[in-house]
């Protein structure tokens, strides 16, 4: 696990290593731009591919990592969005903010098959930044404020009419004023 010498005398670390690529802006399957960063844990497990395989294992690493991400951040959303399928042709809740150990298990998966070739193994691949680009970041937070208001109104209007089951404020205001609410 320490340093190796290969045939035409480059040096190569068996340690356990970290690339942290620069930021991305990638659009989401929804076409929002997002700023997104990763971490990769990773090692040679096979010097012969890393010598005779690439010219420069880390540069190569590095692009296969930023395409990686690209391909996976482009099958979801930022946030939940309705009708959305991230996995398997079925509507579901997936999403970068709220699926990230799942998005960075894909993440992994996808480098892992494309860095296979140069004798390296992915341990992990962490999702290190996430926010909407610049450009959009104050109209998508309006929305997502503007969305929660309304979430709010709705659970207090169908507290008020008895959609809660006879159990909460629909109840209690029946019971003061001697009937429907």
């Amino acid at each position: 696990t320490s340093i190796e010498m290969d045939a035409s005398g480059k040096k190569l670390s068996l340690k356990i290593m970290t690339l942290s690529n620069n930021r991305q802006k990638i659009n989401d399957c929804l076409g929002n731009p997002v700023e997104i960063g990763i971490a990769v844990t990773w090692r040679i497990v096979d010097t012969a591919k890393a010598v005779f395989n690439v010219d420069n294992y880390k540069e190569f690493l590095s692009l296969q990592c930023d395409s990686a991400l690209r391909n996976i951040v482009r099958l979801y959303p930022y946030d939940v969005a309705p009708n959305v399928d991230t996995t398997d042709g079925i509507a579901d809740d997936g999403s970068l903010r709220g699926s990230s150990e799942l998005v960075a298990s894909r993440i992994r998966g996808e480098i892992q098959q494309r860095v296979a070739e140069a004798g390296i193994e992915i341990i992990e691949a962490r999702i290190t930044y996430l926010a909407y680009a610049t450009e959009i970041a104050a109209v998508m937070l309006q929305r997502q404020q503007a969305s929660a208001i309304i979430d709010a109104r709705k659970m207090i209007v169908e507290g008020a009419v008895g959609r809660d089951g006879g159990n909460g404020v629909g109840a209690s205001f029946r019971k003061r004023h001697g009937g429907a609410g």
